[in-house]
This record gives C-alpha cells, sequence and structure tokens, in this order.
C-alpha cells in the first residue's frame, strides 16, 4: 500500500505543538569495539541531548552484540522485550545511539509503537531549535532533507501517526511530499543559496585581508564555554547557556590585544560525538571560517571525566573539513570547577603549551591575551620615527595601529620605536628616521 503525505511546502514533517513532554527511551548497543564504559558514557550525552529536545528520559536499555541485526538494529527478542515495556509504560518517542537504516527505522517502528529517532535525527532537531539567522536554517534544512531523502518509500504510512515533538521540527522535516523530485529541487535550490552564502563569506575575508586583521576561531566540544569565553574577552552579550548546543549561529567580534594588535574572534558551532556527516557537509559554509582561521582556540571544559575523548572529537571533525594542520592553540577552561588536579595534569603532558583558564570568573585570561599576541604577532615593520609633538593626531595614530616599542619626548619632538602593519608604511613615511 502506497501512503502519500500532501502539504504546501517541505519546511516540517510536522507542526510544532507539543501538548504534553514526551516520555523518552533511550537504546545504546555494545559492541566488541566500545567498552562498557563508552556505551555508558554515550548513553549519558544521549540522555542530555534528548533532554535538551525538550523530552524526559524515564528508561533506557544496552544490549550487548557481536554484531548489529541488519533488519531491526538490536535483537528481535530484546525489542519485542522493550517494545512491551514502552507501550506499557506509555512512552512517546525510543531513540537509538546510532544511525538507524531506513528499514530498520521502519521494523522499530513495527515493534515499538511509538515514533523511533536515532542519533542523527535528534542532533538535527536540537539544531532546527537553536537555528535563529536565515543562514543557519537553510543548512539545517539541507542537512535534514539530506537524511529524510533515503526514507521516501511506499512505507511513509508511519509518519501519518506521528503529533510532532522531537525530530519532527525544524524548516527541513515539514509534511514532505512523497513525490522525490520536489524534495531533490527544494535541496538544490537550498544548495545554490548556500553557495551564495560562501561567496559573501569570501567577499568578508578579502576586506578583512585588507585591515591585515587575523582571524582566529574558537572551536571545541559543545558546551564547553566557546560562547562564554568570547563574552569574556570581547565584552560582548553573546547568548550562552549551559546546555549543548546553546549556540548555533557564528558570532564575530573585535578583539583588541596588550599588545595594541586588532583580531578578529569567531564563535563557532559546537562539536560532538557521531557529529551526522549530513549536518557537517551543510554547515561547510560556516565551517570556512574555521578553515580559513590564522589560529584555533581549541576550548576543553576540562572539569568533564570524558575531556580527551572531546578532544579526540573535536579533532576528528577537524579533519574531516581540512583543518587538521590548522594553528591551534589549546585552551583548558573551567578550571574553577575541577576536582583535583588529575586530569589537568594529564592532559598537559599531551599539551604542554596549554592555557588554563575560567571563563566564567576571568581567571587565567590575561595569560590568554598574552599567548594569542604571540602566535598571532603578524609580520610588521619596525620603523623608527620622529613626529613634532604638535601632531598630536599623528602620535595617537600611532598608538592605535602601533605595537609602540618605546617612546621619548625630548623639545618638541616625540621619538618611537614601533611596529606598524607594513601596508601603513606610506602613512608614517614622512617621519621616519635616516639611518
Amino acid at each position: 500500500m502506497c501512503y502519500h503525505i500532501t502539504h504546501q511546502n517541505l519546511k516540517a514533517l510536522v507542526s510544532i505543538s507539543n501538548k504534553r513532554t514526551e516520555r523518552v527511551f533511550l537504546v545504546g548497543v555494545e559492541l566488541k569495539s566500545r567498552t562498557n564504559g563508552d556505551t555508558h558514557e554515550s548513553l549519558a550525552e544521549l540522555s542530555e541531548l534528548a533532554t535538551t529536545a525538550g523530552g524526559d528520559v524515564i528508561e533506557q536499555g544496552t544490549q550487548k552484540m557481536v554484531s548489529l541485526n541488519a533488519a531491526t538494529f538490536i535483537g528481535k527478542g530484546k525489542a519485542g522485550e522493550w517494545g512491551d515495556y514502552c507501550q506499557r509504560n506509555d512512552v512517546d518517542t525510543v531513540i537509538f545511539d546510532d544511525e538507524l537504516s531506513p528499514a530498520q527505522s521502519r521494523n522499530l517502528e513495527k515493534i515499538f509503537n511509538c515514533k523511533i529517532l536515532d542519533r542523527t535525527s535528534l542532533i538535527l532537531d536540537i539544531f532546527a531549535q537553536r537555528a535563529r539567522t536565515k543562514e543557519g536554517k537553510i543548512q539545517i534544512e539541507l542537512a535534514q532533507l539530506q537524511h529524510l531523502l533515503p526514507r521516501l518509500t511506499k512505507y511513509w504510512g508511519h509518519l501519518s501517526r506521528q503529533k510532532g515533538g522531537i525530530g519532527m521540527r525544524g524548516d527541513g522535516e515539514t509534511q514532505l511530499e512523497t513525490d522525490r523530485r520536489r524534495v531533490l529541487d527544494r535541496i538544490a535550490k537550498i544548495s545554490r543559496e548556500l553557495e551564495i552564502v560562501r561567496q559573501q563569506r569570501s567577499t568578508q575575508r578579502v576586506g578583512r585581508q585588507r585591515s591585515n586583521w587575523p582571524l582566529a576561531s574558537i572551536v571545541g566540544y559543545t558546551n564547553a564555554g566557546k560562547s562564554t569565553l568570547l563574552n569574556a574577552l570581547t565584552g560582548s552579550e553573546v547568548f550562552a547557556e549551559d546546555k549543548l548546543f546553546a549556540t548555533l549561529d557564528p558570532t564575530t567580534r573585535r578583539l583588541k590585544l596588550p599588545t595594541n594588535q586588532n583580531v578578529l574572534l569567531t564563535d563557532t558551532v559546537g562539536f560532538i560525538k557521531k557529529l551526522p556527516h549530513g549536518l557537517v557537509e551543510a554547515f561547510k559554509a560556516t565551517l570556512e571560517e574555521v578553515v580559513q582561521a590564522d589560529l584555533l582556540l581549541h576550548v576543553v571544559d576540562i572539569s568533564h571525566p570524558q575531556a580527551e575523548e572531546q578532544i579526540d572529537a573535536v579533532n576528528t571533525v577537524l579533519a574531516e573539513i581540512g583543518a587538521a594542520e590548522k594553528p591551534v592553540l589549546m585552551v583548558f577552561n573551567k578550571i574553577d570547577q575541577l576536582n583535583g588536579g588529575g586530569a589537568m595534569n594529564r592532559l598537559r603532558e599531551k599539551h604542554p603549551n596549554a592555557v588554563a583558564i575560567s571563563a566564567k570568573t576571568g581567571e587565567g585570561i590575561a595569560p590568554l591575551l598574552a599567548e594569542l599576541g604571540t602566535q598571532l604577532r603578524p609580520v610588521r615593520e619596525f620603523l623608527d620615527l620622529r613626529v613634532p609633538q604638535e601632531k598630536a593626531a599623528v602620535i595617537a595614530r600611532i598608538h592605535a595601529v602601533g605595537q609602540v616599542v618605546s617612546s621619548r619626548y625630548t623639545g618638541k619632538t616625540a621619538r618611537f620605536k614601533v611596529r606598524i602593519p607594513p601596508h601603513l608604511h606610506a602613512e608614517f613615511a614622512a617621519f621616519i628616521v635616516p639611518e
């Protein structure tokens, strides 16, 4: 039997309205390649993701398996057992900690008789909630449509029972037509829009290069404190909250270092383990800011028990987007929440040049700024200048754009030894002291 879902557009599979908090059951699998600890930590993170999406996690289950079941992902016996539990306990949504194939999702929905999501769908849903700018929304829509495309089959009947909620929100999941051509056309249109975004960002970068301001991008695991650090360094008021993916859309602010050097600092979307490849692809327009950066500030929640694993997860995504070879300054954040120095000492052995800070309290910010000044020191020209003291505007300009090494006021003149960007040479040529 073939089911069809009709709607005027492609913006959500169903409406956002929720009449009550969804009751959620989580499922994880422990394979030979994963330890019990890995599975436990991944499920704990999945629980936090589900809560962030607005769900109420009532229970979770794990199964040890030699290999995954092609039809139901988990064993059929365990699927039946958990399916009975979910029906008895009025569970609305079952979320698997791994990506499911379309066939597995259909088979599991028949067994559980409720909505089945995987980790990818859940992350896409949270991104859909967080996106605020047009750019962010179309990137999410692209990722959602690409994820849903292989699921556009004659088995779409199960969607007619779904009433919205987790995994069913956002501009990419709108009551899709079963006509694959229309979906493909929409994907093509969004891709063209994103290409325009890439061109606009490229133009912006050219403008920054003319100003000779280096670009530093803040990267890190979600909820590591990236936005809090941007606020602490620049005095801005970017939204920051103790939640996964609290900030999605990138934000750039100017930072003036103690050396008088201007730096553009960009806060980027947080990374996570098992970040959907389609999401990385969709966000390449945004993540190009990372690829083009002169320096990456890799912010790490040093108080998190899985800090080392989170560093590895971020490095995996950086490699995927072509930023693995970028200069990196490791920033160990949240030292105010540390209980003992074991984790810090262990990670310092691997990253001896890391700077330890608390973006929340301000501890360590001064050393971080000093290190930024060292690592972002551009090629500057050293000049010996003699300026009449009556040229107050010129003297002010020297202090504004240059790094003054020494200054001496004698009589009616002022003598400066200063480092300036090479493109400003002509501006001060008249005051250069001959050798």
